[in-house]
């Protein structure tokens, strides 16, 4: 088709005046007769160069609008910087009041009397600077023992300005556990996550916890949501009780902007012989996922760890839904989790986590390294569900199989985790395991779900870590017995393999023989 594009306005941009002139030039008309001499239009050839030309130049364009595309889903800047970035106009926010004071403990000591426990601890308290410690309501004489009397635990070190405020705003409490190592997820849980929270914390004795504290009073003193809605409880081996409350550790000169890296420096002044009885001893999951969860007051608790992050607004979304769902019979709500690639930002909603998911930056928690993990969520059907922006269920788990381990929320009176399940392995999945002979129901919520730094690979395990697995196989066969006969059910019998029928060679050589 030959049309003129003179008409059209002069825009200033060098590709529109490039094709308008090119198709000028091509459509050119030639003069009638009697009007004067004809002038010799471009050749053909001239004319297709020249639209190969424009097609080039279009579809570098479009190339270019790819990439930039593309680098909008990516950036190069830590997530949690960005994070800290973000609510850095309000932070360090100094606080309108001192925290309240707490007397110090009065440690006996024979002959030389009574003195303060924050007297010549050696902590790294400063002298005119408020001793951070007195945040923490811990006295190593009382607490309470778990029932092996393995470890000792006490509720409600340091609890949040407002906890019990938002703990009657909100009917989901989410319950976490940490160790010292990575403490610093709590900034980003705390930002995405705006209704109540309860941490168990574990610590080494004498040789970890004025660390701990001190990087929990950074954390209060750094970002407003942890200290008004974060509640804090602890956990301690038998032989790792502090002997005293120890001071703490001076963190008023770190960045408010850099919890990450803060952590890193206070745990790179642990000892040597702390950080080997870290490694060779088990850490207490289950043990501090029931003190977290035990210490929350709402009716329904949302069960993760510290490094699952919820996507933002979870708390106020679920809490409508939980008023609205109407369950027959026992139900568990799986909030769907997957890994993110550390150079993307975090999904602002489901569509662009889909969308991350279809470039290869995120995929399902564990699918690379243990795939049973969350297998039995279907994340390809959650992924489809195109329904309501508002959280609704997506659809039933109907494929359960063992070491199945969803994040769910669930009412406060689902089964406890085993406590003689320590360190790495059967932890987790041995609880789901048992809500599954119960008869609870997994269903899976949309279009919320938790997202994981880093896309995980497998790695061989170190040999601590598979000498704990292998001590919780052993109680697992136990357990399973006990749960069954708990609720009344049949014990699951092996079915014992079937003999194989003669061969027909061999009936031919013992008629033979007779």
């Amino acid at each position: 088709m030959c049309f003129l594009l003179s008409s059209l306005p002069r825009v200033k941009k060098p590709v529109i005046n490039y094709v308008r002139d090119a198709m000028n030039d091509y459509c050119r008309q030639m003069p009638k007769l009697g009007q004067g001499k004809a002038k010799r239009p471009r050749s053909m050839v001239q004319a297709g160069f020249r639209l190969w030309n424009i097609s080039l130049v279009i579809l570098l364009v479009l190339t270019f609008c790819n990439i930039l595309l593309t680098i909008r889903l990516l950036h190069f800047e830590c997530p949690r910087q960005i994070l800290t970035q973000e609510t850095v106009t309000a932070l360090p926010r100094p606080l309108t009041a001192a925290p309240p004071q707490v007397a110090p403990l009065c440690v006996g000591d024979g002959q030389k009397g009574c003195k303060s426990a924050h007297q010549g601890t050696g902590a790294g308290v400063r002298v005119g600077v408020a001793d951070p410690s007195s945040e923490f309501r811990l006295d190593p004489r009382l607490g309470r023992w778990d029932k092996l009397h393995l470890y000792k635990l006490f509720d409600a070190v340091v609890v949040g300005e407002r906890f019990a405020e938002v703990s009657e705003e909100y009917s989901v409490c989410l319950a976490t556990q940490s160790s010292l190592e990575k403490l610093h997820s709590l900034v980003e849980v705390t930002h995405h996550w705006t209704g109540p929270i309860s941490v168990a914390l574990f610590a080494a004795g004498d040789g970890e916890i004025h660390l701990l504290k001190g990087y929990v009073s950074y954390l209060r003193r750094c970002y407003p949501p942890i200290r008004e809605r974060v509640t804090f409880h602890m956990a301690f081996s038998k032989d790792k009780v502090p002997s005293i409350v120890s001071g703490s550790e001076d963190t008023t000169q770190y960045d408010c902007n850099h919890p990450e890296v803060t952590l890193r420096l206070l745990a790179n002044k642990r000892s040597p012989a702390t950080v080997r009885w870290r490694t060779r001893n088990p850490y207490p999951q289950n043990h501090l996922r029931n003190l977290a969860r035990k210490n929350c007051q709402g009716k329904y608790v949302f069960m993760t760890d510290v490094d699952i992050v919820p996507s933002s607004g979870m708390a106020k979304e679920l809490d409508t839904f939980m008023e609205k769902a109407h369950c027959k019979g026992l139900c568990a709500y799986v909030i769907p989790t997957f890994e993110l690639d550390e150079r993307v930002r975090f999904p602002r909603n489901k569509t662009d986590l889909v969308r991350l998911v279809g470039k290869g930056l995120a995929r399902p928690f564990h699918q690379k390294v243990f795939i049973f993990n969350q297998f039995a969520t279907n994340s390809s059907r959650w992924i489809k569900d195109i329904g309501s922006n508002e959280i609704h269920v997506s659809h039933n788990v109907t494929n359960y199989e063992f070491l199945y381990e969803p994040f769910y929320v669930a009412s406060d009176t689902v089964p406890p985790h085993d406590e003689r399940f320590i360190g790495y392995g059967f932890t987790r999945n041995s609880q789901v395991y048992e809500m599954h002979v119960a008869g609870y129901q997994f269903q899976v919520l949309s279009p919320v779900f938790n997202c994981h730094w880093g896309l995980q690979v497998r790695k061989s395990r170190p040999s601590w870590r598979e000498a704990q697995n292998n001590q919780n196989r052993r109680h697992f066969d136990a357990f399973k017995r006990e749960i069954y006969a708990r609720y009344n059910k049949p014990y699951p019998s092996v079915a014992k393999p079937k003999p194989k029928p003669p061969k027909v060679e061999d009936d031919k050589k013992e008629k033979k023989n007779r």
